[in-house]
């Protein structure tokens, strides 16, 4: 059976509910802590492997100090150091300094770390810090390599053979777990992202009126084939960030799945708001996210602190 332990936002591990504060376990998880692509971090403690459930970026950084011109140290909870370069410094959207250590593990700076930085560089801006008189470009952390606001990506996602690795042909095995336990009322519910539409079915078919929009109608060519005959479900083809005025306040429930995970970094921000409106007050988000560490195409991942 698979082991777990959580990791709080300030680099802390933490099991059954308690902060564990023993240096030498703490120290010893850090130290062989890897990072899974598309999936979660893993440790060993005593040659026992145990999943690792981090709140934000693995790595917690309070404090750091230069070594020499480019390579500086980062000082972490339970002791624990390790090196990075200003090279691979990175900034998201909140002004937070990440990277990766050497072993392609992410971090991020605490505001303690991130003020001893300021401090100690010798002058930065938006696009970099100059430090020792050498100047680095900061980049941006999340930053992805295709390009998914031109609705041709979507077409030919579903218009391949293979089907995209999203394509369930069922429902969200989370929402339906989890929608008999909210025990909704009927309501009105919209579905951003809804791909072919498993998702929106389901619910539509638990007597909900449903609303889903999609930005592909080859997306929805197919959802129209599987769910067209399902009365109280809508099929939308229409550009989320784009919704005309009357959707305003026009939902009591919004479930995402499928859009924050695809939407550009930098619209995700947006895509709250989005939400927000189109939502009525009191209304609820239910929603299923992915938590890993994915920047070079979708689904993108995310962390429990975004």
């Amino acid at each position: 059976m698979d082991k777990f332990i959580q990791l709080d936002e300030e680099g802390y591990f933490h099991f059954e509910g308690r902060r564990i504060n023993d240096n030498e376990f703490g120290k010893a998880l850090l130290h062989n802590l890897t990072a899974q692509p598309l999936s979660a971090y893993y440790s060993l403690y005593q040659d026992e492997k145990i999943i690792v459930e981090a709140f934000d970026a693995p790595l917690v950084v309070i404090q750091v100090e230069p070594i020499k011109a480019d390579t500086w140290r980062a000082y972490c909870p339970y002791d624990y150091q390790f090196e990075f370069s200003l090279h691979n410094l990175m900034v998201d959207e909140w002004d937070r300094f990440l990277g990766y250590d050497d072993k392609n593990r992410p971090f991020v700076f605490s505001r303690t770390a991130q003020a001893t930085f300021f401090n100690s560089v010798d002058s930065f801006d938006d696009d970099s810090v100059t430090f020792a008189q050498q100047k680095y470009p900061i980049l941006a952390w999340l930053k992805s390599s295709v390009d998914t606001k031109a609705p041709k990506f979507w077409e030919e996602k579903y218009q391949q053979h293979e089907k995209p690795g999203w394509e369930l042909n069922k429902p969200s095995p989370p929402l339906v777990s989890a929608l008999p336990q909210l025990k909704i009322n009927k309501c009105r519910i919209l579905v951003p992202g809804c791909g072919t539409g498993n998702d929106a079915a389901f619910l539509a078919q638990q007597g909900h009126i449903v609303t889903a929009i999609d930005f592909s109608q080859e997306a929805l060519r197919q959802a129209e084939e599987k769910y067209g005959h399902i009365k109280n479900l809508k099929f939308v083809n229409a550009d989320i960030f784009q919704l005309p005025e009357s959707s305003t306040q026009a939902f009591d429930l919004i479930f995402e799945h499928t859009l924050f995970c695809a939407v550009p970094f930098e619209k995700r921000q947006n895509l709250i708001k989005v939400y927000k409106r189109c939502l009525v007050d009191k209304g609820y988000l239910l929603g299923v996210f992915f938590v890993m560490e994915q920047k070079a195409h979708p689904p993108y991942g995310g962390s429990e602190w975004e």
